[in-house]
This record gives C-alpha cells, structure tokens and sequence, in this order.
C-alpha cells in the first residue's frame, strides 16, 4: 500500500494514475469530502479525508503503508509544518520510503515557496527515513489554463516577458518517475532533477502552439497589476498572490531551466517535448485542474 498525499490534484492524480498501472495499491489523502468523488475516478483503493497539519489524521494515514508519496497543496504557506508533520509520521508508522515532491531549484531564496521546499528537505536529511526527492520543473500542463484562449483567441498570456526562458516537464513524465522511485530499489537518499526538452522562450512555445495547432498563437505578456487583481478577483490568497508575484519577477529577469540528462536517466527514454505534448493534449479533451 502506498499512500499519496495532496491527492486530489493533478500531481497527485498522475502519480495514482502511473501507481495503478503498474498494479500497486493506493491510499489516497484529501483535504475534504467534496474530493473523495474526484480521485475516486482515478481509481485510489482507499480514499482519506484529513488536514496534513493534523498529526493525528496523517497518523491514521500513514498507518500500513510501506511508502509515502508526499505531495504539499501548492503554494501552501504552512509547507515546512506540513512536511514535519508527515515526517514524523512517517517514523511513527515505520513506514520503509518517502518520497518528497519538492521544486526545482528549491535553493532560490527570492521564490518562498521553494525556499520551504528546501527547508523540507533539510528535515528529511535529519530524519533517518529511506527517502527520495524528486525536483520538478515547471509543468507543460500549467498552459492548460489558458488554453480556451489559446485556441480560441490565438493568444498565449504570461504574466512575465515573452523572451522569458523557461525549461518545461510532462507531468506525466514526473508521475512515471514517482511511480518508478516508490516501487523500485536503488532510489533511497537521491534527489533528482526532473528537466524535460529544451528552455524555450514564450515566443517559442506560441510557435511550437501555432504549429501543432494549424492556427496563429501569439504570447502576449500581461501585467503584474493585471494579473494580480485577476488573481485577487479568484479569491487566490494574499500568501499565494505575493509568491507567485515574486516568481515571475524571478523568471522574467534570471529565467528557469535545467539539465534533462536525470530525466532522460530514470525513463530510459528521451523526455517528452513540448510539440509532443501539445499534439497529445490537442487529440484529447483538456483535464480538469
């Protein structure tokens, strides 16, 4: 049994996913009863609602599993709390593995939520567990919330310069590696780099759009005002609005990218590019976030 934290989104959802097809079973946490329908479609054996900073709860969680997937709520302000929590759970329960969902890069001290990220890291090193964690860049699917707009208005929108270098990752790449750490040996105490195809600008990724698209999509930078009063107007919290705020700040003037030689590594197979991401998602109706 495996237990996969933050499972209601759509990490958590493809890291279950990659399990069951490889005929593990899953142990699904999620914050509230509304979700449990959600990841019952993803076909978790056990679903779980519980807070993460309840000791208790993912205590009870954590108990007859042999391995943790652990997965934060993104842009949680209590992520190091968090972590601790489940850290010690985890020793509680004697549980053989956990793996951590951390970022890329989480040494980047002007990006907090990957600050606490590293921060997380620091107490599994201390922990004595067998733990692995796995550094993902940003996902191919985050375009996936523009994507009306993409194709229905030809018009790609980021709130940073449109030269902003970015390196991108499948998720469905990062889930096939989570699935492959948890069940595999020879994984326990590494961190890996989770970097797919080449950094591409935002200009490049509205070509590599048009092109597999048959259609004109252009990038189009939108303003930190704009999009922070968007942002606001979703009821996104003050926590997560100035992170994010200070993230593109970061992008727009170092950019974000890796090495995809880990990636390609741990596949055994070249990571899937952005061109081919975009013809798969263009066959399919677009999932849910």
């Amino acid at each position: 049994m495996i237990l996969v934290t933050g499972a209601s989104g759509k990490t958590g959802r493809a890291v279950i996913r990659a399990l069951i097809a490889r005929g593990e079973t899953v142990r699904a946490l999620v914050h509230r009863p509304d979700q449990v329908r959600a990841t019952q479609d993803f076909c978790a054996q056990e679903i779980i609602v519980g807070d993460m900073r309840d000791r208790a709860a993912i205590e009870s969680a954590a108990h007859g599993v042999q391995a943790i997937y652990h997965i934060c709520p993104n842009m949680h302000p209590d992520e190091v709390a968090i972590g601790q929590v489940v850290i010690a759970a985890a020793r509680s329960a004697g549980v053989e593995r956990l793996v951590y969902h951390s970022v890329l890069h989480p040494q980047t001290e002007a990006m907090p939520h990957h600050w606490q990220k590293l921060r997380v890291e620091e107490r599994l090193f201390e922990s004595g567990l067998s733990y692995t964690i796995l550094q993902p860049a940003v996902y191919m699917q985050n375009v996936l919330a523009y994507w009306n707009q993409i194709v229905e208005q030809g018009i790609y929108p980021v709130p940073y310069a449109v030269e902003t270098r970015l390196g991108m990752v499948d998720l469905e790449d990062v889930a096939e590696v989570a699935a492959l750490v948890l069940t595999e040996p020879g994984h326990v105490g590494a961190t890996y780099e989770l970097v797919g195809a080449e950094p591409l600008t935002q200009t490049e990724v509205a070509a590599i759009l048009s092109q597999q698209l048959g259609r004109p999509v252009r990038a189009q930078a939108v303003s930190l005002d704009e999009w922070e009063r968007r942002a606001r107007a979703s009821g996104m919290s003050d926590y997560a609005v100035e992170t994010l705020l200070k993230m593109f700040r970061f992008y727009e003037r170092y950019g974000f990218w890796g090495n995809s030689r880990v990636l390609t590594w741990l596949l055994g197979r070249s990571p899937t590019t952005f061109a081919a991401f975009v013809e798969r998602t263009a066959r399919k109706p677009v999932p849910s976030t």
